[in-house]
């Protein structure tokens, strides 16, 4: 089992930056990719963006130029720097990571973090 925990949401007003971290524990493997979801109210939960550990990246067109995700291998942490806020990105984000388990790829969420952009 894979545990996920993120961190670094909060309160920002239009224009401010928040990193937004994702903390894996338990049985990481190598094999993985990485992604941020953002569920929005009234919305589903949809793809912000992706990486995976052959170095694919993607973003949603909305906040690319704006939003950049990393990761640091190490330590099991991806991170989702997030510059030139809109109200638009308001919403809890979510942290999945998607790897092997066995011979079978699983997902695993985290339970998410608060970003209220508002002025």
């Amino acid at each position: 089992q894979v545990q996920l925990v993120e961190s670094g949401g909060g309160s920002v007003q239009p224009g401010g930056s928040l990193r937004l971290s994702c903390a894996a524990s338990g049985a990481v493997t190598s094999a993985n990719a990485w992604s941020w979801y953002r569920q929005s109210p009234g919305q589903p939960r949809d793809l912000v963006a992706g990486t995976a550990y052959n170095g694919y990246v993607t973003y949603i067109d909305p906040v690319k130029g704006r939003f950049t995700i990393s990761t640091d291998n190490a330590k099991n942490i991806l991170y989702l720097q997030m510059d030139n806020l809109k109200p638009e990105d308001t919403g809890v984000y979510y942290c999945k990571r998607h790897q092997l388990k066995g011979s079978t790829w699983v997902d695993y969420w985290g339970k998410g973090t608060l970003v209220t952009v508002s002025s």
